[in-house]
């Protein structure tokens, strides 16, 4: 199976994820203290969620992912919203998504140096919908029967809303990993990306070897990248270098911005690294990164830094990513 992602490595050595959706829908005014966060605006400020995406786009974002995170049918069921209203509103996330995509390419002069973005569903996990900071812990109560029953609805759906991939993110642990890494058997024509949650430089949120998730995801034809995200800048360099032995999979890390999250109060509170977005993001290329984006707290100006970052990466090379970066692309 051929990664929508493919074309993309193949062009450049950076393929640009984009950054945080939350922190950009409350700079705008959103009101998030909500357990369904970002997928709140779903209800309230749709035109909120496409204008962000739009913003990421301009910034040079290669993939939006989309406001479906915490977007499960328990957690609209709590809302009183039923399975075929909740459907309905992940094809929006997916909608509006699109739809800034489609903005962004309408204009000839984006097309230079580009190919067309990509959308990528989220598929948060588990612990995302208990809405208890579960995933940045782990170790959930229920079996692997009964995971594949939360995932396997939210799959289905998302997996036909016609986005290019899906986005299984912030997993905090192998055993929802592989869980996932099955239920995508069930959707042979889409393929996905897995990204766990750490606690530190070597290990996940449920303080598995990191090492030993990358090699257990090896070899699956659907699995576009491996990685992690929502961890602090400072671990995923030594993160991606335990990873990068253990896998052929192309690896992608998408960090916080530093700080500590409180789950009760849903706030993120500490200092943010003070080291610039994209020295980072140089080193995590240098560890053997290919998608490089932000999470919670990241911003436009962080993802226009790793477009620069690209930019230089490529016109180092001086071979095949500096010369296709410098065509245009002839994608429609």
């Amino acid at each position: 199976m051929r990664s929508p992602i493919e074309p993309f490595l193949a062009r450049w050595p950076v393929f640009v994820v984009d950054g945080a959706l939350a922190t950009e829908l409350e700079r705008s005014g959103a009101d998030l203290a909500d357990p369904l966060w970002s997928a709140k605006c779903l209800l309230e400020r749709p035109e909120l969620i496409r204008a962000v995406h739009l913003d990421y786009f301009k910034a040079g974002a290669d993939v939006a992912t989309t406001a479906t995170y915490q977007a499960s049918f328990e957690a609209f069921g709590r809302r009183g919203i039923g399975h075929d209203a909740a459907a309905r509103l992940m094809r929006e996330a997916v909608a509006l998504a699109a739809g800034a995509r489609d903005e962004y390419w309408s204009d000839p002069a984006n097309h230079s140096g580009r190919l067309r973005p990509l959308i990528a569903a989220s598929i948060g996990p588990y612990g995302a919908m208990l809405a208890d900071g579960s995933e940045y812990r782990g170790h959930y109560a229920l079996s692997d029967e009964e995971l594949a029953a939360f995932h396997r609805p939210r799959l289905d759906v998302l997996a036909h809303s016609g986005v290019d991939l899906l986005a299984c993110e912030t997993i905090p642990c192998l055993r929802e990993a592989l869980v996932l890494e099955h239920l995508l058997r069930d959707f042979p024509a889409i393929t996905a990306w897995i990204s766990f949650s750490c606690r530190d430089g070597a290990r996940n949120c449920e303080g598995e070897e990191i090492a030993a998730c990358a090699a257990a995801l090896r070899g699956n034809a659907q699995i576009a990248a491996v990685g992690v995200n929502c961890t602090r800048p400072e671990y995923v360099a030594d993160l991606l270098a335990r990873m990068r032995g253990q896998t052929d999979t192309p690896l992608i890390t998408y960090p916080n911005s530093g700080g500590c999250y409180d789950p009760a109060a849903k706030r993120w509170s500490g200092a943010q690294t003070g080291r610039p977005f994209g020295e980072w993001a140089d080193a995590w290329h240098q560890a053997g990164a290919r998608l490089i984006g932000g999470c919670c707290r990241t911003t436009p100006e962080d993802i226009r830094a790793i477009g620069a970052l690209r930019a230089q990466c490529s016109e180092k090379c001086g071979s095949r990513f500096s010369k296709k970066a410098r065509t245009p692309s002839t994608q429609s």
